[in-house]
C-alpha cells in the first residue's frame, strides 16, 4: 500500500462516516415522528487481493441497518381511531391518487408502515398523519361479513332497525312456586276457558280471557320482560310469566309441567294486561333438567305486542339454560334474558379492539363491527425498503406479507413513537466526529508526504 492508496482510503473512511452522519441527522431529525424506525449504520472492511504477507487493513464502506423489529414507546392520544402496535407486525396502506372525475382512487400497491396514527377523513377513509390510507376488510354491520377487501371506508350512513327473531332465556324455575292464589299450578279451569297447554306444542294454544286475568296473575310468576323490535324498528315492552300447569305424579305418568305467557296488551296494571300462551308444555325430570320441547327451542308465531307485530319468535333456551331447582323464594331467578333486535341508529363513536375489528357505537345503543384491520408480518422486516411518509415496500430479501397477528395486538386510542434513542444519537455523533477529524488528519500526512516527495528532485 503506497501513500496514493492511504489517500484514497481516508477518503473511503470520510465517505462513510459521512454516510453515518447523514444517518444520525435523520435519526435526531425524526426523534418525534410517529412510527419512526431509526437507521444505523454499519461498516465494513473493503480489501483489495493481496499476498498473506502483503495484506493490509483496507478501505471501508457503509450501509444502511434498519431497526423494524425494535418497539418504540406507545403513547395514549386520546383519538380513539389510532393504532399502535405491539410486537412484530405492519399495517397495510395505499396512497391516493384522483381520477379524471375528481374522485378519489387509489394505487392498489400496497405498502407497509407502523405509523398508526389513523383519522377519518370526510370520505369516511382512515388515513394517517402521512397520507397513507389503511387496508383491511369492510363489514358488513348488521351480519357481520366481509363485503369487500382493500381501502377500509367507515360508511355514516343510518344503521337500518333490525326485527326481533331469536330471544335467548336461561332461568331456573322453582319447584314450588309461590304463588298468591291457592294451590302450586294454574287453575285447571277458569270461566274464561283453560289457557293451558299440558303436552306437546301449538295444539290448543289460547289466550287468558280478560276476565280471568286476576286469577291468572295469582296462580303465575314474572319471568321477566325486555324490549322486542319490529321490522320498522318499533318498540314493545314483551313482559313474560310463567305458570305450573301439572305436578309429577308417577301414578298418573305426569312430570312438572310449566307453560310460558307473555302480555299481548300492556296495561296501566298488571291486571289490565292480556296474556297469551307461547303454546310449548315445558316439561322436567325428577332432576330439574328440561325434557321438553326438545333441543331447547321453541317458535312463538305471529307475537303482537300492543299492536306492534313483532313476527315469528324463536325462544331459546339452549342445553341447561332452563332448570327446575328449588328456591327459597318461590320466584323465578333469571340468568340471560336478550334478544337480537334493535332500533334504527346513527354512528356515535369508533374504537379499535386489540384483534383490529374497528367497531362503531349506535345512537341504538350498539355496537357493531364495521371493519377488519389488515396486518401483515415479514421473515425479514429489516430487508424491507423504506420509503417517504414512514412506508416501507417489499423486497425479494423481505419475503412475502405474512397476513396475521401472530401474538401481535393492536391497541386502540395510541401510537407508537419514534423508536430513536436521542442520547445515543449524540453518543455516535460525537464518535462519527472523531473518525471523521482522524481522516482528515490522514489526509492531510499523506499530502504532506506527497509533498515531501516531490521536493526531494527540487
Amino acid at each position: 500500500m503506497d501513500v496514493f492508496s492511504a489517500l484514497q482510503t481516508a477518503v473511503s473512511g470520510l465517505q462513510a462516516q459521512a454516510f453515518s452522519l447523514d444517518n444520525i441527522s435523520g435519526n435526531i431529525a425524526n426523534s418525534q415522528t410517529t412510527g419512526f424506525k431509526r437507521i444505523d449504520t454499519t461498516f465494513v472492511d473493503m480489501l483489495a487481493e493481496q499476498p498473506t504477507t502483503r495484506q493490509t487493513s483496507g478501505s471501508v464502506a457503509a450501509y444502511s441497518q434498519l431497526t423494524n423489529t425494535l418497539q418504540g414507546n406507545i403513547a395514549a392520544t386520546g383519538v380513539a381511531t389510532n393504532m399502535a402496535l405491539s410486537g412484530n407486525g405492519f399495517f397495510t396502506v395505499q396512497q391516493k391518487t384522483v381520477d379524471a372525475a375528481n374522485q378519489p382512487t387509489f394505487s392498489g400497491t400496497n405498502l407497509y408502515t407502523r405509523r398508526g396514527d389513523f383519522a377519518v377523513d370526510r370520505d369516511g377513509y382512515l388515513v394517517n398523519g402521512a397520507n397513507s390510507y389503511l387496508v383491511g376488510q369492510s363489514l358488513d354491520p348488521t351480519t357481520g361479513q366481509a363485503t369487500g377487501d382493500g381501502v377500509i371506508k367507515i360508511s355514516g350512513a343510518v344503521l337500518p332497525a333490525k326485527a326481533t327473531t331469536s330471544i335467548s332465556y336461561a332461568a331456573n324455575l322453582p319447584s314450588t312456586p309461590s304463588l298468591t292464589g291457592s294451590g302450586s299450578t294454574l287453575l285447571a279451569s277458569l270461566p274464561g276457558g283453560d289457557p293451558r297447554i299440558l303436552t306437546g306444542t301449538g295444539a290448543g294454544t289460547v289466550a287468558v280471557a280478560a276476565s280471568d286475568t286476576p286469577a291468572f296473575l295469582n296462580s303465575s310468576i314474572s319471568g321477566g320482560s325486555l324490549t322486542g323490535y319490529s321490522t320498522t324498528g318499533a318498540a314493545a315492552n314483551l313482559q313474560l310469566r310463567w305458570a305450573k300447569v301439572a305436578n309429577a305424579d308417577t301414578t298418573a305418568g305426569t312430570s312438572d309441567t310449566w307453560n310460558l305467557f307473555y302480555a299481548t296488551q300492556n296495561g296501566a296494571t298488571s291486571s289490565s294486561s292480556t296474556w297469551q300462551n307461547a303454546g310449548a308444555a315445558f316439561a322436567f325430570n325428577g332432576n330439574g333438567q328440561l325434557t321438553a320441547p326438545a333441543g331447547g327451542t321453541l317458535g312463538i308465531p305471529n307475537v303482537t305486542v300492543d299492536g306492534v307485530n313483532l313476527g315469528s319468535i324463536a325462544l331459546n333456551t339452549g342445553s341447561g339454560g332452563l332448570t327446575q331447582y328449588g328456591s327459597a323464594s318461590g320466584q323465578i331467578t333469571t340468568d340471560t334474558l336478550q334478544q337480537d333486535g334493535y332500533a334504527a341508529g346513527t354512528l356515535n363513536s369508533l374504537a379499535v379492539t386489540k384483534e383490529g375489528r374497528v367497531t362503531g357505537t349506535y345512537s341504538n345503543g350498539n355496537s357493531l363491527a364495521l371493519a377488519q384491520v389488515d396486518v401483515v408480518r415479514f421473515n425479514a422486516p429489516d430487508a424491507l425498503k423504506a420509503q417517504s411518509g414512514g412506508n416501507y415496500a417489499q423486497t425479494d430479501g423481505s419475503g412475502q406479507p405474512l397476513l396475521g397477528l401472530n401474538g401481535t395486538s393492536i391497541i386502540g386510542g395510541n401510537v407508537e413513537q419514534s423508536n430513536t434513542d436521542t442520547a445515543g444519537e449524540f453518543s455516535k455523533l460525537i464518535v462519527t466526529q472523531q473518525a471523521y477529524s482522524a481522516n482528515t488528519r490522514v489526509m492531510s500526512t499523506a499530502q504532506q508526504m506527497m509533498s515531501d516527495l516531490i521536493n526531494i528532485v527540487r
